[in-house]
């Protein structure tokens, strides 16, 4: 995967990670490539985009991936899009982008 640092940026409350979600894959994947375009870091969860299910599937993937309780991981944005702003607290967006990258 390419530098995805443009998708993750440090704000008051936490680090942000701008993610391109699809639900409905076969196999969770975080990360799955990087939109330079858009810059967003991919994620693919096998739930479907029904009732929340997609979305709390992303916050246990990136809470997995990232070596984070599921309670520091928080959707900021984009709850009902596939274009997400995700919260994470505890983490500084350098711990974030060497985790991120030791994931690969």
């Amino acid at each position: 995967m390419p530098d995805g640092s443009g998708a993750v940026s440090e704000e008051r409350q936490g680090v942000v990670i701008a993610l391109e979600v699809t639900a409905g894959a076969k196999v969770a994947v975080f990360p799955s490539g990087y939109n330079e375009w858009r810059r967003t870091i991919g994620c693919r969860v096998p739930a479907p985009a029904l009732e929340g299910r997609a979305n709390r599937a992303v916050l246990f993937l990136v809470a997995e991936k990232l070596g984070v309780p599921a309670s520091s991981v928080s959707i900021l944005s984009g709850a009902a899009s596939s274009q997400k702003r995700v919260l994470i607290t505890g983490l500084t967006r350098q711990q974030v982008l060497e985790r991120l990258a030791a994931v690969q």
